[in-house]
C-alpha cells in the first residue's frame, strides 16, 4: 500500500490499519524477547544478577606509611587518592617525605 492509497482511506480504516500493525509489530517482539531469553539462559546468564554477585578480592592490611603532622590521627598510606590534608602541604612545596613516619626501633 502506498502513500496515494492511504490517502484515499477514511479515519476508522486507518485507525483499524494501525491496530492491525501494532498487533503484530507487538507479536514479533514477544518472539524476539522470548528467543533472547532463551539464548540467554543457554550461556548461563538467566539471572543477571550472578554477575554482580562476585566476591571482592581479599587485600593484605596497608600500614600507614604519612601522617599529618598537625593531626596525627589523620594518616595515608600511600595508596588511593591523596588525602585533603596533604594535598595544599605539597602545593606549598613540601615533598612526600617530609610526612613519612618514622618507624620506632626499639
Amino acid at each position: 500500500m502506498n502513500i496515494d492509497q492511504l490517502k484515499l482511506l477514511s479515519l476508522d480504516e486507518l485507525f483499524k490499519i494501525r491496530d492491525e500493525v501494532t498487533a503484530k509489530l507487538t507479536d514479533i517482539m514477544l518472539a524476539e524477547k522470548a528467543r533472547l531469553e532463551e539464548r540467554q539462559r543457554r550461556i548461563g546468564m538467566a539471572h543477571e544478577v550472578t554477575r554482580f554477585e562476585r566476591t571482592r578480592r581479599q587485600y593484605p592490611a596497608v600500614h600507614p606509611k604519612y601522617r599529618n603532622p598537625n593531626n596525627p590521627t589523620e594518616t595515608w598510606s600511600g595508596r588511593g587518592r591523596v588525602p585533603r590534608w596533604l594535598k595544599p602541604q605539597l602545593r606549598g612545596g613540601r615533598k612526600l617525605d617530609d610526612f613519612l613516619i618514622v618507624p620506632a626501633f626499639d
